[in-house]
């Protein structure tokens, strides 16, 4: 597989994606350590917004915002509600338990994101899909316990 093949692989991304997440967990377990949860999201959204906007303007993809479709706007909106509540709540959680066992328990969303995607988007699992998300559920729930 050559290397522009592997950066257009979902797989490849997906990767970096879950390095990185583990990375945000350990870092954010630090950071919040002497503030308080809510300034620390705060602050890590501030560096996203900087980061992304740099990364939207410096590589050519940003467009006027008055071609977004009003669909788009609404769903990236409750988008990043979601997102926003989420972070809220995870460097909460982050503030007064474990990353060890944080992290595996808010990667129940793995899972959520499967069932609502079947409920909502019509999607199909795979019997062994529908295993490993079982698993991971599983999973989730023996290292909270543990």
């Amino acid at each position: 597989m050559s290397p522009s093949s592997v950066a257009q692989s979902w797989l490849f991304w997906a990767v970096l994606s879950a390095a990185f997440a583990a990375l945000t967990a350990i870092f954010a377990k630090i950071g919040v350590a002497q503030i308080n949860a809510d300034l620390a999201t705060l602050l890590r959204t501030m560096v996203i917004l900087a980061l992304v906007a740099a990364i939207a303007v410096g590589g050519g993809s940003w467009q006027p915002l008055s071609s977004v479709p009003g669909r788009s706007w609404l769903f990236i909106v409750l988008s990043g509600l979601a997102t926003g509540a989420s972070w809220l709540c995870y460097f909460r959680a982050l503030k007064i338990g474990d990353a060890a066992r944080v992290a595996p328990v808010d990667k129940l969303s793995v899972v959520l994101v499967a069932v609502f995607g079947v409920v909502f988007l019509g999607e199909r699992l795979s019997t062994t899909a529908g295993l490993g998300v079982g698993l991971i559920a599983a999973g989730a729930v023996l290292v909270a316990l543990g």
